[in-house]
């Protein structure tokens, strides 16, 4: 199968930078799309950012222009900067990647265990 590991939560000031990374293991055969979701408390899980294998990308509202998503094919690991963060942004953020392994070739959606970001003074 396919693991994916997340690095780079914390806690941050508003209006700081934080970065996260998210590196993919196992039998992967290959990763079409990669990306981030977030989860507040009480909220719904919801979509940050996407990038998928040719480098299109896309984002929610609320972060575009502050966001910045990323990918290295090569290495099956995508980053996440956040600058201008806001208390809003504090959320557990979780990797997300549609991916097939070399068992079967079927693409699956795979998650990360999640990694929270904190922003407040």
């Amino acid at each position: 199968q396919v693991q994916l590991v997340e690095s780079g939560g914390g806690l941050v000031q508003p209006g700081g930078s934080l970065g996260l990374s998210c590196a993919a293991s196992g039998s992967i055969f290959s990763i079409n799309r990669m990306g981030w979701y977030r989860q507040a408390p009480g909220k719904q899980r919801e979509l940050v950012a996407a990038i998928t294998s040719g480098g299109s990308t896309n984002y929610a509202d609320s972060v575009k222009g502050r966001f910045t998503i990323s990918r290295d094919n090569a290495k099956n690991t995508v980053y996440l900067q956040m600058n201008g963060l806001e208390p809003e942004d504090t959320a557990v953020y979780y990797c997300n990647a549609l991916a097939s392994t070399t068992v079967d070739r079927t693409s699956r959606m795979y998650w990360g265990q999640g990694t929270q970001v904190t922003v407040s003074s």
